[in-house]
C-alpha cells in the first residue's frame, strides 16, 4: 500500500475538504445570526398597514394607520394585514436566499438543501 493512507495522498485532500466544510458551517451560523438582525418592510393599502420582519422570518412590528381602522369594515383591515405579512415574509425569503447564495455560490438553490 502506498504512503498517505488511501494511496495517492488522498488524506490531505480529505482534511482540506473537512476544513472547508467546517468553515462553511461557521459562516452559515454567522449568516443566520446576521439574518436575525436584518429587516425587511412591506406595506399594503397605500401604507395603511406596514409589517417589519427579520431575515429569519420573524415579524418584528405591525403598524396600522388609524384611518385604516373602520369598525364597519374589519375584513378589509384583516386583508391588509394578511397581505402585508405575506409580502414581508416573501421579502425575508428573498433576503435569506440572496445572502445564502453569496455564501454557498448558488448551491443553496437546490431544493431541500438549506
Amino acid at each position: 500500500m502506498a504512503k498517505g493512507g488511501f494511496g495517492g495522498g488522498y488524506g490531505g485532500n480529505l482534511n482540506n475538504l473537512m476544513k472547508q466544510a467546517q468553515k462553511m458551517q461557521q459562516d452559515m451560523q454567522k449568516l443566520q445570526e446576521e439574518l436575525g438582525e436584518k429587516t425587511v418592510e412591506a406595506t399594503s393599502g397605500g401604507n395603511a398597514v406596514k409589517v417589519v420582519a427579520t431575515g429569519k422570518k420573524e415579524i418584528r412590528e405591525i403598524i396600522i394607520a388609524p384611518e385604516a381602522v373602520d369598525p364597519e369594515d374589519v375584513e378589509m383591515l384583516q386583508d391588509l394585514v394578511l397581505t402585508a405579512v405575506n409580502e414581508a415574509l416573501r421579502k425575508a425569503d428573498e433576503l435569506s436566499g440572496s445572502e445564502m447564495g453569496k455564501l454557498t455560490g448558488g448551491i443553496g438553490k437546490m431544493p431541500g438543501l438549506f
